[in-house]
This record gives C-alpha cells, structure tokens and sequence, in this order.
C-alpha cells in the first residue's frame, strides 16, 4: 500500500474495517523504515487519511479531526 491513503466508508463497519487495515499496513511499513509514526485524519464524517508522520514519535498513532 502507498502512503498517505485516503478513503471514503458509507457506514460504520466498513469504516472500522477500512481504517484497521490501513492501520494495519502503516505499522508493517513504519516498522521497516523506524522513523514514522501514523497520522489518521478524519476530513469528514465519513472521509480519512492514514499516512505515515515525521511529525508523530515512531511506535505512536495520533488521531487528527480536520472537520
């Protein structure tokens, strides 16, 4: 998976399931590198990004709301 990813759910299982795998995917590729934390923002209710952060500690997962 590339980095950042952003995407759009329609309801609520899918949002859990579309951020764990992407959760899921940032951690295997911060793990690689040791240098990226993961940002997740939320840009709208049903609207997010997951991408990998200088600006967040390697190990953490910070939670950003943009709306």
């Amino acid at each position: 998976m590339n980095f950042p990813m952003t995407f759009t759910v329609f309801d609520r299982p899918s949002m859990d399931s579309e951020l764990d795998a992407a959760v899921s995917a940032a951690k295997e590729q911060a793990l690689a590198n040791r240098c990226y934390g993961i940002l997740v923002t939320r840009h709208a209710a049903n609207r997010f990004t997951v991408a990998l952060s200088e600006a967040v500690p390697f190990g953490l997962t910070r939670e950003f709301q943009v709306w």
